[in-house]
């Protein structure tokens, strides 16, 4: 029963990284420094959409899955969850794109207020600024 909770609560977590990579961007509009660990998680997303890189996740995944009596999965997790289910598989490279395109957009205002700062003179921008008076 704890390998089935564990399988099902690693869906859970997948999910909301996928969600991150598409939309996690967005959170460094106010908090300037989330843009790295979302640089990381996204070039992680890339990396398994571009290269033949399992994703921890899915591995275990399947290790609880088979622990907890069920079958592996057939294949990868957005295959198994997303495409065909959510979206007819025609449109995989499609909906690529326009999360590749949600993260670009999401990373033009901090990378815009960095050269702005920089410009500005500002050697640390998005660091709060202790200035003496």
């Amino acid at each position: 029963m704890g390998y089935r909770i564990l399988a099902d609560a690693t869906v859970v977590v997948h999910f909301a990284f996928l969600g991150y990579v598409v939309s996690g961007g967005f959170l460094a509009w106010r908090h300037p420094r989330m843009i790295w660990p979302h640089l990381l998680a996204a070039a992680w997303g890339l990396a398994i959409v571009v290269t033949a890189v399992d994703c921890p996740l899915t591995l275990l995944e399947n290790w609880a899955r088979e622990q907890g009596g069920q079958p592996r999965l057939t294949h990868g997790f957005i295959d198994t969850y997303l495409q065909g289910a959510v979206y007819p598989a025609r449109y995989t490279r499609l909906l690529q794109l326009l999360a590749a395109g949600c993260v670009l957009v999401s990373w033009s205002v901090p990378m815009r207020r960095r050269l702005e700062a920089r410009r500005a003179g500002d050697p640390h921008p998005g660091r709060p600024h202790h200035g003496h008076s």
